[in-house]
């Protein structure tokens, strides 16, 4: 059926203006003022603000980290990011111990079908790159419609790359046009701090940031940054949160590299000291790159600004507190590292963001849907509201002021990482491809409705991201 949305202040990365939108067919299909339509299904947007669906970049779902698995699978989770205002993620298919990267994509898509409401894709994680796995690459590239890879940096002893695998997979990068991501830590300094510190008997949370110090992170954005430049390849890094790896960042680009940055809402809202919280409650606060000193926060605002980050992601990767946070409870090093965010990104950045003044509505909607579409090959489709493209809606009534809180959320964890944050708007209604997934604040989606999107590499929105925001 068709639906006319009414009454609503449309913002897109570009304009805000007041218009009706009219969908068919999972389209948009006109957009005008005082529109017609006899035959559609009128939705009233007065007072409301008309977003396009957030697009996540960063999301691990079902995911085996830490002898244990992420709490949120890919029906929670994505419930979970459809009430949050989120209708496109792009989740990391990990590629340890399985025969071929096939198989570790087929491996993902077993994961999310018959459980994802909302559109979905896939990056594509590499440990190594031997003769093999560089011969299956370009095919899986192109048949998946794959248009990233991820390499760690970190995590020595589960996930990080060499030198070598990283400098190689940038020139994967280069041959075929897809974005090389990087988690940007040194992983061996960090571990030999770890040993030192457990030595001394810190066994506290704390101390997980305390062994990985900005300067490591700052460092290995550097080494990526030039690795990239070297191999002529495009650079994203994922999670900045310090004011080394932004200027790291800021200096190649004032260069003309062709540089991507991403950061997360608790690293522009939260600080190290959650992990001082007693009673082990700083395990909740427990994940990699870690929270920063709060002086740390006003660079990341300030790029943000500027453009010289691009996109927020979720990096939602949820583990219980009880149960799972607790394995670490008598050694930091232990406590599976990730939080849940995927319901609270388009919020958070809403209110801490646009409604204290520290960016406007257009950067709001760049930063959270729009540039992220551009830079993994999903505009126009997504990331914006205009003809032709995907009727991906979030209804956002920004007047209503409410409470986070890990009772109400929907996410299958038993903490809220922004337990007791009191933000400014709210998503109503949230349409997927034109279809309902939340109506009036309650999930009214189907299981299995969400789409895998195969991507375009080395498409022309990356083009035009790269001539508006890197040349600046």
């Amino acid at each position: 059926m068709k639906k006319l949305i009414t009454g609503g202040t449309i913002a897109t990365a570009t304009n805000v203006f007041e218009a009706d939108i009219l969908i068919e067919d999972e389209k948009i299909v006109r957009i005008g003022v005082n529109l017609s339509v006899p035959d559609a299904e009128v939705i009233d947007a007065t007072g409301k603000y008309v977003f396009p669906g957030g697009v996540d970049p960063h999301t691990h779902l079902d995911m085996p980290f830490n002898n244990t698995v992420t709490d949120d699978d890919w029906e929670t989770g994505t419930i979970a990011a459809a009430f949050g205002g989120t209708t496109t993620i792009l989740d990391f298919c990990l590629t340890s111990g399985e025969k071929t990267l096939a198989d570790a994509v087929k491996k993902w898509h077993g994961k999310a079908e018959g459980k994802a409401v909302i559109d979905y894709g896939f990056h594509l994680m590499v440990t190594e790159l031997n003769d093999e796995t560089l011969a299956q690459l370009p095919a899986i590239l192109e048949k998946e419609g794959i248009t990233s890879l991820k390499i760690f940096l970190a995590y020595a002893k589960e996930f990080q790359a060499t030198d070598r695998t990283l400098f190689q997979a940038f020139r994967v990068g280069k041959e075929t046009g897809a974005v090389v991501m990087v988690h940007c830590e040194n992983g061996s300094v960090i571990d030999e701090l770890v040993e030192e510190a457990k030595a001394l008997g810190h066994t506290e949370p704390i101390y997980h940031a305390l062994t990985r110090p900005p300067e490591l992170e700052g460092e290995a954005t550097k080494r990526a940054i030039e690795l990239a430049h070297i191999a002529g390849a495009k650079l994203y890094v994922v999670h900045v949160t310090c004011k080394e790896a932004v200027d790291e960042i800021i200096r190649a680009r004032e260069k003309g590299y062709e540089v991507y940055g991403e950061t997360c809402p608790p690293y522009l809202t939260l600080d190290q000291t959650a992990l001082e919280k007693p009673n082990f409650e700083g395990a909740k606060y427990v994940w990699s790159p870690p929270l920063r000193p709060k002086d740390h926060q006003q660079p990341l605002w300030n790029a943000l600004k500027a453009k010289q980050l691009q996109t927020i992601g979720s990096d939602q990767c949820s583990f219980n507190f009880n149960g799972k946070k607790q394995l670490g409870k008598d050694d930091f090093s232990k406590i599976p590292n990730g939080g849940p965010f995927i319901e609270d990104r388009f919020s958070v950045l809403y209110s801490e963001g646009v409604h204290k003044g520290r960016i406007t509505i257009n950067e709001f909607v760049e930063s959270i849907s729009t540039n992220a579409a551009k830079i993994f090959g999903l505009f126009p489709q997504k990331g914006t509201i205009a003809v032709g493209s995907d009727a991906d809606i979030v209804i956002f009534d920004p007047n209503i002021e409410r409470e986070i809180s890990a009772e109400i959320h929907h996410m299958n964890v038993d903490y809220s990482a922004f337990e007791g944050m009191k933000v400014m708007g709210e998503p109503v209604s949230v349409l997927s491809r034109g279809k309902y997934v939340i109506k009036d604040k309650q999930f009214v989606g189907k299981l299995g409705n969400g789409k895998y999107l195969k991507r375009s590499v080395g498409s022309d929105s990356l083009k035009k991201v790269n001539e508006t925001v890197v040349s600046k």
